[in-house]
């Protein structure tokens, strides 16, 4: 039987984002693909304003820790039970993609460069989807900590703008209800 790929509007109509995920893996290769193809994003003269970090797979552990100590910052107050429940948002993605863009002084520009890394983030989760990988785009305020931002590499003038959480998950979540376009939509000079 042939696997059929979804259609560019069932991917942008089905997918949801998934927050819980299942704990399995996602393996390096396919996610660095899935990233590959990402980057036909629309960007303003070629300028491919962005960067990643990525963990999945044995770096996952290293940045689970890293995650503890700046998302829950009073870890060491919980019980091991209690510390395990919470930590279960971040260790059970099967990976990560964090998203740096630089912070242009031009406000045009730099307003043009999230535009177009916010649709290579799009591109990435609804490639993910076809491949029955789910995806939440998360921006906790640790990503501007500069302890965060120095381990991760992050250089003076860059700006993390997503916490990209990719994983497998058993359950796709409800959708829920959009405004419809004439709520949305005014037609010019009516």
């Amino acid at each position: 039987m042939i696997e059929q790929s979804l259609t560019v509007r069932d991917a942008i109509i089905q997918r949801r984002s998934i927050k819980a995920f299942n704990g399995q893996p996602v393996e390096r290769e396919l996610l660095l693909s899935i990233m590959e193809d990402s980057f036909w994003a629309a960007n303003h003269q070629l300028r491919e304003p962005w960067r990643f970090v990525i963990a999945c797979g044995k770096e996952n552990s290293e940045l689970h820790e890293l995650l503890r100590e700046f998302a829950l910052p009073k870890w060491r107050e919980l019980s091991e039970d209690d510390l395990e429940k919470q930590m279960k948002k971040f260790t059970n993605p099967g990976g990560y993609i964090f998203v740096i863009v630089p912070e242009d002084p031009r406000q045009k520009e730099r307003l043009e460069d999230f535009g177009a890394a916010s649709m290579l983030i799009q591109n990435i989760q609804l490639l993910a989807w076809d491949r029955g990988i789910g995806s939440c785009w998360k921006t906790p305020a640790f990503l501007d900590n500069p302890k965060f931002r120095e381990a991760l590499g992050v250089q003076q003038g860059e700006r993390i703008i997503s916490m990209l959480q990719v994983g497998y998950f058993d359950e796709m979540p409800k959708p829920k209800p959009r405004k419809s376009v004439e709520q949305l939509v005014t037609i010019f000079g009516e």
